[in-house]
């Protein structure tokens, strides 16, 4: 029987558990994740107002509840008071790291810490109940904000920025978040991209979204589709592209309206300062570029400042390193060859990566699967010589040897539980617990 343990149960690692139980009778899995809670991003990651996305849960409950997978969580690996990757090594046959990437990046400007300058993966953390986020006062004062960058991500906390309350109660959001942004002052937020409309990289589906917001108006400033050479022929354009770019000109076209709240879609600008007032955010300095001819930008030496009380910057996410695993600083990943991980080069026996932290944090939830099929391909190809090595039998006595006490299946449905009893006293459906106390303290209850 080879016995593998998987570090952490977000898609990826939900991916890898799922192909290896599939192709291998023989094989057993403990997924094991620092948090108490499955699903990694698809449960703190996903905008709650994406409920279709979200029900990918119910997928991934389906691999976690596999009579030859077993979930773990609360379990840290690789960092400080958590098991180490040498010892996890000595417990399973083969370990999988699928822990994704973590950090997010930064913009390298003035005035960017800031208070009100935050990452958007902080706000989304704080909105999706993450037990690590705390309540920084995001929107406390706020009546414009700027989010730095044109991706899903962006576009989901622009909405979020401009959601009203009857929106946001059917959700899962903690009552917390949910009372803070409806009782918010925001009126207008910017999503600012430094170069054109063709390169933003939203999807058509989740642009849309924005002009379908009740009391809120989009608008797109018709020189700066203008400025991009690739609208004037959008029928050239590929599929998505294309599509966002007629979406955005039906903006142009509309008349202004009297709505309560706006988005301003701006593009070709590039921040160069955020902007102080009291010692807080007061906006953000932008220079104008203009397209190259090569598929860049160069900035032109004009300046614009943006008046704002909250800075969201959505660039794009970063891999963190693991202590004890070789790490690649430029790419943000762990070294490997077809999911196995290499140290100076040479394959580390049992040793796998998969997902973000393997490939970097490109694709889609579904890009997972191939990614995942080939590490777990590398594997079972392995699984002979790895099975030669003596493990436990049951890796959970020396985890709990090791001063952890995993939070089983059983611990995360009590989680479940409360999280429904919650909402049902609060007038909604399932409310998320939001700290890690009340986590745990439910989790005890299994």
């Amino acid at each position: 029987m080879l016995r593998v343990a998987v570090v952490g149960s977000g898609p990826s690692g939900c991916y890898i558990a799922q192909t290896l139980v599939q192709l291998d009778p023989e094989v057993r899995v403990d997924v094991l994740d620092r948090l108490p809670c499955p699903y990694g991003l698809v449960r703190y990651g996903v905008a709650p107002d994406h409920e279709k996305i979200k029900s990918l849960q119910g997928t991934l409950r389906t691999v976690l509840e596999h009579e030859r997978v077993r979930f773990l969580g609360g379990v840290r690996v690789a960092v400080p008071g958590g098991l180490s990757v040498a010892r996890l090594r000595t417990l399973y046959h083969a370990v999988v790291y699928c822990v994704g990437a973590a950090a997010d990046r930064h913009l390298g400007i003035p005035g960017e810490e800031l208070p009100g300058s935050w990452s958007a993966t902080e706000f989304v953390s704080w909105y999706s109940a993450h037990p690590d986020a705390v309540d920084a006062g995001f929107v406390r004062g706020v009546r414009s904000a700027v989010v730095i960058g044109v991706g899903n991500v962006a576009v989901d906390v622009t909405r979020m920025l401009v959601r009203g309350a009857g929106e946001l109660r059917p959700t899962d959001m903690p009552q917390a978040a949910l009372d803070t942004l409806a009782a918010s002052g925001v009126a207008e937020v910017h999503m600012v991209g430094r170069r054109g409309p063709s390169q933003a990289r939203f999807t058509t589906k989740e642009l849309r979204e924005l002009g379908c917001l009740p009391d809120t108006e989009v608008v797109v400033d018709p020189a700066e589709l203008a400025l991009d050479p690739a609208c004037a022929d959008v029928a050239a354009l590929p599929a998505v592209q294309r599509r966002n770019v007629e979406a955005m000109r039906g903006w142009t076209a509309a008349e202004p309206g009297r709505s309560g709240r706006r988005i301003r879609l701006r593009f070709f600008l590039r921040p160069v300062e955020v902007l102080a007032d009291g010692g807080r955010v007061g906006g953000v300095r932008f220079e104008r570029t203009a397209p190259d001819g090569r598929g860049g930008v160069t900035g032109t030496g004009r300046y614009e400042d943006v008046p704002a009380q909250l800075v969201l910057r959505s660039v794009g996410y970063r891999g963190v390193p693991l202590e004890g695993l070789p790490f690649d600083a430029r790419n943000g990943t762990v070294p490997h060859r077809e999911g196995r991980v290499l140290r100076d080069g040479v394959t580390s026996p049992g040793e796998y990566v998969a997902g973000w932290i393997k490939r970097g944090p490109t694709g889609v939830i579904g890009t997972n699967r191939p990614c995942a099929k080939e590490t777990a391909t590398s594997l079972l190809a392995d699984a002979s010589a790895l099975a030669r090595t003596e493990v436990p039998q049951d890796a959970l006595p020396a985890l709990r040897a090791a001063g952890l006490e995993p939070v089983p299946w059983a611990g995360w449905q009590a989680i479940e539980r409360a999280e429904a009893e919650l909402g049902a006293r609060l007038g909604r459906g399932v409310v998320k617990l939001a700290d890690w106390d009340t986590l745990m303290g439910a989790a005890r209850t299994a």
